[in-house]
């Protein structure tokens, strides 16, 4: 048999070799080299208050001894619960060069959802801020959970003077004071120290950074363990296919950074390349054109709902786009309408990749220079291989010509899922070659060595005994000139099993009824295939960083459905 994997040696079109090797490296040392050649280059514009690399690092050193100081060191799990803002990166390091382990939780976490994950990841400090969206929910976790400390920062404090006043003015609302509690410190009181601490020994293969918490679009979420090593290689593959990384290097950091996504593409692969983070709390349309103009931001990864509502804002067509070298989009399928729609209105290019939170965020991405294939998720990143194995034994390869799951091998792949050995047999599998991780995708490998995906496998309908892929009924319904978003769900069905139904928003300008889009759907599908409605919704759930949210729409559509 022919080697599967000469595709990538011989066709090859992103600037570093496929097989190229990552040396072991700590983050740590990943952050305090680029601080040693960045010096009082900046690393954050927060709302245009900067803040070098400089002084970050020294914000990450005093995290480091204040937390020293009370007794936390190697080994220990601590959580961030933090939007985008500065106290999230000397955080984020000062944990790291403490030893201890970072967890990341979602600043839209309801009580319940933090308090399982605190309990279950093992963690004892929380840093979050004074913000009404983020302490109330803190403190009750402090008092209902094994947590021991909070350590709570102001968005105020970190922004410019200017900004600040006005927070303080008119934003009172937003802000929960910090009651006395000796368990809760303010992040000022953390770090009134010289910032020296006792070095750590990290061995970045086995020593676990990050536990970065899956979407649980199908079950409880599960911690994925990611090493040092899993994070800087991911960090190094991603700039292995930048064509241009010696150019200045700003980059809109808008998605939010607990996400792995933002933790690979905004942070660890902007600090190690030197470059600054154009930081954003939050999304808004409006914000995002204006920083672009403001800074000259030279890329920007988004998820495909943000390059709509980008296109739909009308501050579009006075933002100046001409820094902009490279969009990466993640996260979710992007529309080849959509893709073609912003690039012909921006100018910029859209390049597509994939990632899972099991593989440090990125597994393989379109070129950003020479030619890609639109609807694909390109060529796997530097040192990852990629097979596909058969949908129902993945210890064997598919029926030829046929869709496969898609697993892979690298060095960004995580250590296995904390405190879930169960789940960890059930995502790896294993041959001569090494541990491969099962991704839940199914797609194909071209002639060029480009990867499309069909679908997901626990995504799949069951429709009288016949396989029903969702994504490919969406993908025709974009075809519609009035679809702007699309999903389809599957329904109990006493008869069939299940009944496939779609979900689209429309695009302002044009009109459709949901039987019209229904009439003119079906013909082009199966019978097994068919929709038996298009529902017109104004809105869609979407996910923390903008994805649609399959999970949540099944939620809201069960709890609307009549019991019999």
């Amino acid at each position: 048999m022919s080697d599967p994997e000469a595709i990538w040696r011989e066709s090859y079109r992103h600037p570093n070799a496929w097989d190229s090797r990552y040396p072991p490296l700590s983050m740590v040392d990943l952050f305090d080299q680029a601080a040693a050649r960045a010096g009082n280059a900046p690393l954050i514009d927060f709302l245009g208050r900067h803040y070098s690399y400089a002084e970050t690092l020294d914000g990450a050193n005093r995290v480091a001894a204040g937390l020293q100081a009370l007794g936390y060191g190697p080994g220990d799990r601590i959580g961030l619960f933090l939007p985008n803002a500065p106290h999230y990166l000397a955080a984020y390091y000062g944990i790291l060069k403490l030893g201890a382990t970072v967890v990341n939780f979602s600043p839209l976490y309801t009580v319940a959802e933090l308090a399982h994950q605190v309990e279950d990841s093992g963690t004892r400090v929380l840093f979050t801020l004074s913000a009404s969206a983020l302490l109330p929910t803190a403190l009750k976790v402090l008092d209902g959970s094994q947590l021991e400390r909070l350590v709570v920062g102001s968005i105020a404090g970190a922004l410019p003077p200017s900004k600040s006043l006005l927070y303080r003015l008119f934003k009172r609302k937003e802000v929960t004071p910090r009651p006395h509690d000796p368990r809760i410190l303010s992040f000022s009181q953390l770090i009134a120290n010289d910032g020296k601490h006792a070095p750590t020994t990290i061995d970045p293969v086995s020593d676990v950074a990050l536990i970065q918490y899956t979407g649980g679009t199908t079950g409880t979420p599960k911690g994925a363990m990611l090493t040092h090593q899993n994070l800087s290689a991911n960090a190094r593959q991603v700039m292995g296919i930048d064509p241009h990384p010696s150019e200045p290097d700003r980059i809109l950091g808008v998605l939010p950074l607990f996400h792995v996504f933002a933790n690979t593409c905004v942070l660890n692969r902007t600090v190690l390349n030197g470059g600054c983070i154009v930081m954003l709390p939050r999304f808004e349309a409006g914000a995002v054109l204006g920083a672009i103009t403001r800074t000259k931001a030279t890329a920007l990864p988004g998820v495909p709902t943000m390059y709509q509502a980008l296109l739909d804002h009308p501050d579009i067509a006075k933002t100046d786009f001409s820094s902009l070298r490279v969009c990466i989009s993640g996260g979710a399928p992007l529309a080849a309408e959509l893709k073609a729609k912003f690039e012909g209105v921006t100018g910029a290019t859209v390049v597509e990749g994939y990632g899972l939170s099991e593989s440090s965020g990125v597994l393989s991405a379109n070129p950003y220079e020479r030619p890609g294939k639109t609807g694909t998720i390109g060529q796997p990143i530097p040192a990852t291989h990629l097979r596909l194995v058969d949908k129902a034994d993945p210890t064997q390869p598919p029926p030829p010509g046929e869709p496969g799951e898609i697993v892979a091998m690298g060095p960004q792949i995580m250590k296995g899922y904390w405190n879930r050995p169960d789940a960890d047999g059930e995502v790896f599998v294993s041959d001569a070659a090494g541990r491969w991780l099962r991704t839940g995708d199914v797609g194909t490998i071209d002639e060029d060595g480009f990867v499309r995906i069909v679908d997901r496998l626990k995504d799949m309908l069951s429709v009288s005994g016949f396989k029903v892929f969702p994504s490919q009924i969406e993908a025709i319904l974009h075809h519609h000139p009035a679809v702007k978003e699309a999903m389809v769900i599957g329904l109990p069905d006493p008869y069939r099993g299940e009944q496939p139904r779609a979900y689209v928003t429309l695009n302002e300008d044009v009109a459709a009824t949901g039987a019209e889009l229904r009439d003119w759907l079906n013909p082009q599908l199966g019978r097994h295939e068919r929709v038996d409605d298009v529902v017109v919704r104004l809105t869609m759930p979407k996910t923390m960083i903008g994805k649609l949210s399959r999970k949540d729409l099944i939620a809201e559509v069960m709890a609307e459905t009549p019991t019999v």
